[in-house]
């Protein structure tokens, strides 16, 4: 139950992202949620393995190549869904960022049940 809330709420915040930015669309809802759960795969199968293979620039940068790994991200979810659609890396990036404010904001909402 709470991974159909989770996706719920990161399908709105999606959404209301797409709704704040100019560079990034999405055609509605059920599009929003789709990009939602294609941004969680992504990031749990792939990004991983980008964070490996760049570790070396990563540390250059003192972390600040994984805002462009999060960027790369979502350009990857906008190639796989026709409903959704981002300008470039510079708005991707935005987009990853804003959404993980959101995310920080709305995670304190969603809380686990110890039994």
């Amino acid at each position: 139950m709470r991974f159909i809330i989770s996706l719920l709420v990161n399908g709105l915040l999606v959404y209301l992202a797409a709704e704040i930015l100019p560079g990034v669309a999405v055609a509605g809802y059920m599009e929003a949620i789709l990009v939602a759960l294609l941004l969680g795969i992504v990031n749990f199968f792939i990004r991983p393995i980008l964070t490996i293979l760049t570790l070396p620039i990563t540390i250059l940068t003192l972390g600040l190549f994984l805002l462009v790994i999060n960027g790369a991200m979502v350009l990857l979810v906008d190639g796989l869904l026709d409903g959704f659609s981002v300008d470039g890396l510079l708005w991707a990036i935005i987009f990853a960022i804003i959404l993980a404010i959101f995310n920080m904001i709305t995670g304190g909402l969603i809380k686990d049940k110890k039994e």
